[in-house]
């Protein structure tokens, strides 16, 4: 699991980058193209990677975003097999975006009830 671990701090940190110089578009472009990987994923693959990036946002050195975190799961998940994709939706009022992963239409790394919240802007 520790190695699990290292990855998902390297992958906060990665997209860390991103955000800290504004480029979302890259952000979104890295996560839109990152390959699935040509492997069968271990049944426990989703449930594993969530818990290492838990872990990893735990000992980051500053508050993770959702964004930077949904980033570096999708494209985890993504590495070992497992097709996720990133939501990113937003609600009116009081205006607010988020962004959370799904695996075969479920929310694996946020509250279940997180698409009812927000309208989907876009997959990835």
């Amino acid at each position: 699991m520790s190695l699990l671990v290292l990855k998902a701090y390297l992958k906060l940190i990665y997209f860390d980058l991103y955000l800290a110089r504004d480029n979302f578009a890259a952000l979104y472009d890295k996560v839109r193209k990152y390959p699935v990987a040509n492997k069968e994923p271990a049944p426990d693959a989703v449930k594993r990677i969530c818990d290492a990036l838990d872990m990893a946002c735990i000992w980051y050195c500053k508050e993770v975003l959702c964004l930077q975190r949904s980033s570096a799961t999708a494209c985890l998940l993504k590495s070992y097999g497992v097709r996720a994709q990133m939501v990113i939706g937003a609600q009116q009022m009081p205006f607010k975006a988020h962004a959370w992963v799904e695996v075969d239409g479920l929310v694996v790394n946020d509250k279940p009830y997180t698409p009812e919240m927000y309208g989907v802007l876009d997959r990835c």
